[in-house]
């Protein structure tokens, strides 16, 4: 069983900055496409950024240049570093792991509220 605990979410001011931290099971850390998503109250869940085992990312244009998506290999952790807040990024933040094994294999975190007061 692949497990992902979430880390580093709370609360803070628009224009602030929040690390968020997503520990892997190390078994599949290293094969696996890891990512950040999110979901707003009433809203369905978004994609925020991913990065794989190779270290390629991709962002959604809402957060590009504001966020950073990071991965340590030798910790099996990945991080979201979030600068420039803004209140429409309050939700709760999840983590993601897809690799495949002859299928693919999909897991998620329990998620970490992030909340952006104006």
């Amino acid at each position: 069983q692949v497990q992902l605990v979430e880390s580093g979410g709370g609360l803070v001011q628009a224009g602030g900055s929040l690390k968020l931290s997503c520990a892997a099971s190390r078994s599949i850390f290293s094969i696996a496409t890891m990512g950040w998503y999110r979901q707003a109250p009433g809203k369905q869940r978004e994609l925020v950024a991913t990065i794989t085992s190779g270290g390629s990312t991709n962002y959604a244009d809402s957060v590009r240049g504001r966020f950073t998506i990071s991965r340590d290999n030798d910790k099996s952790t990945v991080y979201l570093q979030m600068n420039s807040l803004k209140p429409e990024d309050t939700a709760v933040y999840y983590c993601n792991a897809v690799f495949f094994l002859l299928t693919k294999y999909d897991y998620w975190g329990q998620g970490t509220q992030v909340t952006v007061s104006s």
